[in-house]
C-alpha cells in the first residue's frame, strides 16, 4: 500500500507528491552513516536534521512515531530508526540498505582499530583525528534536544513528563524500559481523561498547514500486516539469525570461541533494552570475568573507539568479539581469528535488529491513527526528550572532564566531575562548535570538519 507522509496532500492540487529516487536515498544514507557520531543522541540528531529538516522526506510526527517504536525494541535504536525510515521509503530493499549502511563505517573503523590495538596497542593517531569530534557532537546533540523539544513539548503536561523522565534517569538511574512503560501508561490514561493535553504528535498531519506549494509530500510504501507476511519474515530472518550459530556448533563444537561469541551476543541482542550504556556493564562483566575475553580496563578502550567512530555505540561488542577470538584463536592465526570473531559478533548483534523492524513496522504503521496510541506515544516522546537530555549531559561531562566519579546518596545518583581534570582544549573546541552551530548557522558537516581539523592540531600541540 502506498501512502503519503502528509495524507492531506492528496486532496490539495497545489501540493505535488513524489517518490524519493532510490539512488538519491542511497547517497543520503551514506552521508548519514558517515556523520553518525556521538551515540544515539547524536545519531538521532543527524537523522532528524537531514531527513526531517533538510530533505523533508518524513514528517515530524512520523519520525517520532518510528523513534518511539524503536525505543521499545532491544538493540541500537538509531540503527533501527534508519532501517524503519528506509523501509518506509523503499520497503525491504530500502530498510536493508539504510540499516546496513548505517553500521558499515563503524564496522570498518572498529575492525581497523581492533587490529591496531591488538597488534600495536596504540591508537594515538586515531585519538588525534577524532579529538575534535566529540566536542562538536555536543553542539549537534544540544541542537537536536532544542529542535525536538520545540515540536513535542507543546504544553505543561508534556514538559512535566520530560522533566520527570530526566530526573528519574539522571538522578535515580531508573531503567529506561520502566520510563517507557510508565510514560505510555500515563499517556493512555491521559488520552481518555484529557485528550487535548496528551494527543500532541498524533494530530500533526491533519492540523498542520500543508506548507509551500512547491514542497512535495513524499510517498511512503507500507504493507498491510498479516500472519502470512509475519511467517514469511520469520522464515527468512530466524534461519539467518540462528543458522550460523547451528553451523558453528556442528562444525567447531560448543567450546569454540566462535560459537560462544555467537551464542552470547545473540542472547545480548534480545536483552539490550535502553541502548548501549544500559548493557555495557553486563557485557563488560561477562567478557572479563566469565569468558576472560578482555582484561580489566579494556572495555573502556573499546568504548572509546566506539564513541569516536561513526555508528552505534553498541559497536563496542565488535571489539569484544575481536579480542576474544584473538586471544583464543584455535587453529587460526590470532589476527584471522580476531577478524572472524568480530564479524560473527556483528552478524549476531544486528540481524535481530532488521528482524524486529520488518516484523513489527507494518503493525505499528497501521496503528498510527489510533487516538489512545497517539496519546501514549506523545507521552513516550516527551519522556524520550528527557532521556536524550540525560545522554547529552552524560556525554558532555565525560567529554569535557577526564575524571568523573559517580556518588550515591541513598537512591540519589550524582555525577561529580573532578574540576582539576577539565580539558581546556576540549572546552575550546566545544565553544567553537556551539558558535558554528548556533551563531554562524553552519551546517553539520562543516562544523564536524572544522572541529576535527582544529582538534588534530590541538591534540598534537598538547
Amino acid at each position: 500500500m502506498v501512502t503519503a507522509d502528509n495524507m492531506h496532500a492528496f486532496s490539495t492540487p497545489s501540493v505535488p507528491v513524489r517518490a524519493v529516487p532510490f539512488v538519491e536515498a542511497f547517497r543520503v544514507w551514506c552521508r548519514v552513516a558517515l556523520l553518525s557520531f556521538g551515540g544515539p543522541a547524536g545519531q538521532i540528531a543527524v537523522m532528524h536534521r537531514i531527513l526531517v529538516d533538510e530533505k523533508q522526506w518524513i514528517s515530524e510526527e512520523r519520525f517520532l512515531h518510528a523513534l518511539n517504536y524503536c525505543m521499545l525494541l532491544p538493540g541500537p535504536e538509531a540503527q533501527q530508526l534508519a532501517t524503519y525510515i528506509g523501509w518506509l521509503l523503499h520497503r525491504t530493499k530500502g530498510g536493508l540498505v539504510a540499516g546496513s549502511l548505517f553500521i558499515l563505517p563503524g564496522v570498518a573503523s572498529i575492525l581497523g582499530l581492533s587490529i591496531l590495538y591488538a597488534g600495536f596497542h596504540d591508537v594515538q593517531l586515531v585519538q588525534a583525528i577524532f579529538f575534535g569530534l566529540k566536542p562538536a557532537v555536543m553542539a549537534i546533540v544540544v541542537d537536536a534536544v532544542l529542535r525536538i523539544s520545540k515540536r513535542v513539548l507543546k504544553n505543561r503536561m508534556m514538559m512535566a513528563i520530560a522533566v520527570l523522565s530526566f530526573v528519574a534517569i539522571f538522578f535515580f538511574n531508573v531503567p529506561f524500559p520502566w520510563l517507557v512503560v510508565t510514560a505510555g501508561t500515563v499517556g493512555m490514561i491521559g488520552g481518555r481523561l484529557a485528550p487535548a493535553g496528551f494527543n500532541v504528535i498524533g494530530g500533526n498531519q491533519t492540523s498542520a498547514p500543508a506548507g509551500p506549494a512547491e514542497t512535495p509530500a513524499i510517498v511512503m510504501h507500507t504493507v498491510r500486516p498479516s500472519w502470512t507476511r509475519a511467517l514469511l519474515i520469520c522464515s527468512v530472518f530466524l534461519p539467518l539469525w540462528f543458522g550460523p550459530l547451528w553451523l558453528l556448533k556442528m562444525t567447531l563444537g560448543t567450546s569454540s570461541v566462535f560459537f560462544q561469541e555467537a551464542a552470547f551476543f545473540s542472547k545480548a541482542a534480545v536483552v539490550t533494552f535502553g541502548g548501549a550504556y544500559a548493557v555495557l556493564a553486563y557485557i563488560g562483566q561477562q567478557a572479563v570475568e566469565n569468558f576472560e575475553w578482555l582484561q580489566p580496563g579494556e572495555m573502556m578502550d573499546g568504548l572509546g573507539m566506539a564513541e569516536t567512530t561513526p555508528g552505534p555505540l553498541i559497536m563496542v561488542v565488535q571489539f569484544v568479539g575481536f579480542m576474544g577470538a584473538y586471544r583464543n584463536p584455535g587453529p587460526c592465526s590470532p589476527m584471522i581469528a580476531g577478524v572472524l570473531g568480530s564479524l560473527i559478533t556483528v552478524w549476531s548483534t544486528f540481524v535481530p535488529c532488521f528482524f524486529w523492524i520488518f516484523l513489527g513496522a507494518p503493525s505499528i504503521e497501521r496503528l498510527r491513527g489510533n487516538r489512545l496510541l497517539s496519546s501514549a506515544l506523545s507521552a513516550i516522546t516527551a519522556a524520550v526528550v528527557g532521556v536524550i537530555l540525560n545522554l547529552a549531559i552524560w556525554f558532555s561531562v565525560h567529554t569535557l572532564f577526564s575524571s568523573v566519579t559517580t556518588s550515591h546518596v541513598g537512591s540519589l545518583r550524582l555525577l561529580i566531575p573532578e574540576w582539576t581534570s577539565i580539558n581546556t582544549a576540549a572546552c575550546a573546541v566545544a565553544v567553537l562548535a556551539f558558535l558554528l552551530t548556533f551563531q554562524w548557522k553552519r551546517g553539520m558537516a562543516t562544523t564536524l570538519a572544522i572541529c576535527c581539523t582544529v582538534g588534530v592540531v590541538v591534540h598534537w600541540l598538547a
